[in-house]
């Protein structure tokens, strides 16, 4: 399967920030959508997750054979760089209701402890109320969440960035553990980042998406030029 991003365009006023962004992503691989702040990628995951009304193109799904279809908004999960959990309830208690509205929806369920430890919170922890969470916790639970309800395509603002090292290297486990199933992309400005985690490196630059060589990436001139590009189009806006 595939997500076909097909000459995405979005503009606020005069100011163009995707200008017939075009790339397909595929099923099992990490991405990581690099671009400077300000580049466009929450634009770009809103465009994918309906919040924002593209000005042209589209988004497709394409199945193994190459038949293509409409991406809809129910077949995408969206963790937000800030993570939004109901935190008047315990870890358990937000487990136990989001299987309870799933039921029949989610297959093959797991206890809400299994969840749980599967995105190692402590059993200490489960009863604590999630306002009571660290940044790390509660975007893990956000997290979870998302893979619960098992997206066909897993968006990923800036998830890392702000966590500790532990932190990161947790979240870090439970995506590469998940990828297989769904086409995940994770937005960060961060090149190092996007190498440690992710498969391939896609950027967006002057409002059109590109895949960047890995392989090249140990060669110093060819990361300078990228990172040159970047700055440039900083100093542009």
């Amino acid at each position: 399967m595939k997500l076909i991003a097909d000459q995405i365009q979005m503009a606020f006023g005069r100011q163009e920030v995707l200008k017939g962004a075009s790339f397909a992503f595929e099923q099992g691989k990490i991405y990581a959508l690099l671009g400077r702040n300000g580049a466009g990628k929450t634009t770009f995951f809103n465009c994918v997750n309906e919040d924002l009304k593209m000005q042209g193109g589209r988004f497709l799904l394409e199945d193994e054979a190459g038949g293509q279809r409409p991406l809809t908004s129910e077949e995408v999960g969206y963790v937000l760089s800030t993570p939004v959990v109901p935190e008047f309830l315990t870890a358990r208690e937000l487990m136990k209701f989001y299987l309870d509205i799933n039921q029949g929806k989610i297959e093959s369920p797991l206890t809400p402890d299994e969840y749980l430890e599967g995105v190692l919170i402590e059993d200490d922890d489960r009863n604590k109320l999630l306002r009571d969470y660290s940044h790390g916790m509660k975007n893990k639970i956000q997290m979870l969440l998302n893979l619960m309800a098992d997206p066909k395509v897993l968006l990923l603002d800036e998830p890392l960035t702000s966590l500790d090292v532990v932190a990161q290297d947790e979240i870090k486990t439970v995506l590469k553990k998940r990828k297989a199933g769904h086409i995940t992309i994770l937005s960060t400005h961060i090149l190092e980042l996007a190498l440690d985690v992710c498969d391939e490196v896609v950027i967006l630059h002057n409002g059109l998406l590109s895949l960047i060589d890995r392989g090249q990436l140990d060669n110093e001139e060819y990361k300078a030029r990228i990172l040159a590009a970047l700055r440039e189009e900083q100093s542009n806006d």
